[in-house]
């Protein structure tokens, strides 16, 4: 059994540790979407920190509608943001790489790796450490963006589920629509689990238990893992002998 209260506590307190050694004093520094990821992890660092040393960057690429879900969570905190539209930088990326044509996923990914040069910008005006706020499912299957949300300077979630962080969540006392709020990027127009095509509840009872019962979503799990097992690793280096 997952125990949310236990493994909290021990995550604030390897919050604590991280500071203590790896910048004793500086401020935790992320970016919000108002989903649980970004939701839990600031809570963490709130509680390990104190809402004076934790910054939100709430960055909309022009309009976004759900907005208000990342600005409900820095009034629940209290927590200190900014908001940043990154609109202009991914147009001007765009706009002028001139004789190329990026393809559908270079622009899809784009948006997140603009998003993370400007929480380390924040950050690093700040005197700051970047959160990564990734999970484990999402890792499991390379659902990230690599130089995009993949990278931080220290990561709370990483060995998480989604099911488990949701757990977390819960014990943090967040609210009910920022744990359970359906999951998206917020780039293509789909939920995640409808652009994966499983759900994170086949997919957690895979990674935690190593069942599940469509071997053709198996497969599909399977491959992805292995496909994008690279985004885990450190860059790959010459070695000389």
């Amino acid at each position: 059994m997952f125990d949310a209260l236990e493994v909290k506590n021990r995550c604030v307190n390897w919050i604590r540790d991280f500071f203590e050694e790896n910048g004793k004093g500086c401020n935790a520094v992320l970016g919000i979407s108002g989903g649980k990821d970004s939701s839990v992890a600031a809570a963490l660092c709130v509680e390990a920190l104190g809402a004076d040393r934790v910054i939100g960057v709430l960055m909309p690429c022009g309009v976004q509608n759900d907005i208000d879900m990342a600005e409900k969570l820095v009034n629940h905190l209290g927590i200190k943001s900014f908001v940043v539209n990154i609109k202009d930088a991914v147009d001007g990326v765009v706009n002028n790489i001139h004789g190329l044509e990026l393809n559908e996923q270079a622009i899809i990914n784009l948006p997140p790796r603009v998003r993370m040069s400007t929480v380390y910008a924040v950050s690093q005006s700040l005197n700051g450490r970047v959160v990564n706020t990734c999970n484990l499912s999402e890792d499991w299957i390379g659902y990230s963006t690599r130089y995009g949300d993949s990278v931080g300077d220290f990561s709370p979630l990483s060995r998480l589920t989604v099911t488990e962080v949701k757990a977390i969540g819960r014990v943090l006392g967040l609210p009910d629509d920022l744990v359970d709020k359906v999951p998206s990027d917020g780039l293509c127009g789909k939920t995640d689990e409808e652009k994966i095509g499983f759900t994170y509840s086949v997919l957690d009872k895979y990674i935690r238990e190593g069942v599940c019962d469509d071997p053709v979503i198996k497969e599909k799990i399977d491959i992805l893992h292995k496909r994008n097992l690279f985004k885990l690793q450190l860059m790959p280096c010459f070695e000389l002998d």
